[in-house]
């Protein structure tokens, strides 16, 4: 549980806009371990949309030094950073981008065709188990339409765990999501995390960062805080006592 997932040292981002240069990360600094589940906080502009990408390994940073699971990012080619975000991240978005005419189950099969180690079967064999990881044994056959928004986030979330990545980046995932969807896909969350998976959520609502173990702000391209939840809430008890009138919100 101690050995670092993500290290971050000093990162900088700057982007030029015209003549000039706007510093969009200004030396921000930090790790994640391995079994964390770390939220990410920030309004529009605090930089939280670059670190997502740096993260992500969509963008490199002007300085500063990232460690993803112990490879230095800012050194790799862009065949290099494909390969790792298809081995080593797991994604899920805010609007799931799922395929509209394909399956749940080859929905989530899709990040192993890139891998040409991996045989059809076996393919076929880890898809499954991802989609019964997240309640969705029933419904493999089923098309997005066919699937209401809790379900296709739960297909975009079996889709991230397909790869067996070192860590699940999270961008805005319930952000589509009604209150008691939300619910449910936090307590999908926390109980992948009680399993061992090392989970960063980008979030804007406090309710849901009050979910994790630990929450960075941040503001004007630094952090501002770094505080670790000493009583993470339970999203499952949120959801038991979730009133009847806000049940579908």
């Amino acid at each position: 549980m101690n050995d670092s997932i993500i290290h971050i040292e000093n990162l900088q981002r700057n982007f030029n806009v015209g003549s000039e240069v706007v510093r969009a990360l200004k030396g921000v600094s930090f790790n994640v371990n391995e079994g964390e589940f770390l939220t990410i906080m920030g309004a529009s502009g605090s930089g939280k949309t670059t670190l997502l990408n740096i993260l992500g390994c969509l963008d490199k940073p002007t300085d500063g030094s990232y460690l993803l699971d112990n490879t230095p990012v800012s050194s790799l080619t862009k065949n290099e950073l494909a390969r790792l975000r298809n081995t080593k991240i797991g994604f899920v978005f805010q609007s799931f981008n799922l395929l509209a005419r394909t399956t749940a189950l080859e929905n989530t099969e899709l990040p192993l065709l890139y891998n040409s180690t991996i045989s059809a079967k076996e393919r076929k064999k880890r898809a499954i188990a991802a989609l019964e990881a997240v309640g969705l044994a029933d419904r493999m056959d089923h098309t997005p339409n066919q699937l209401s928004g809790g379900q296709q986030q739960r297909v975009a979330i079996a889709r991230a765990l397909v790869n067996h990545p070192v860590m699940i980046l999270a961008d805005e995932a319930t952000g589509n999501l009604d209150t008691k969807t939300s619910y449910e896909i936090m307590n999908l969350f926390q109980n992948l995390n009680k399993q061992g998976t090392t989970i960063v959520f980008v979030t804007h609502e406090q309710d849901i960062a009050s979910l994790s173990k630990r929450t960075i702000t941040l503001r004007d391209g630094i952090i501002i805080s770094d505080k670790k939840i000493e009583d993470q809430k339970s999203a499952a008890w949120f959801l038991e006592n979730l009133p009847v009138n806000d049940e579908n919100i």
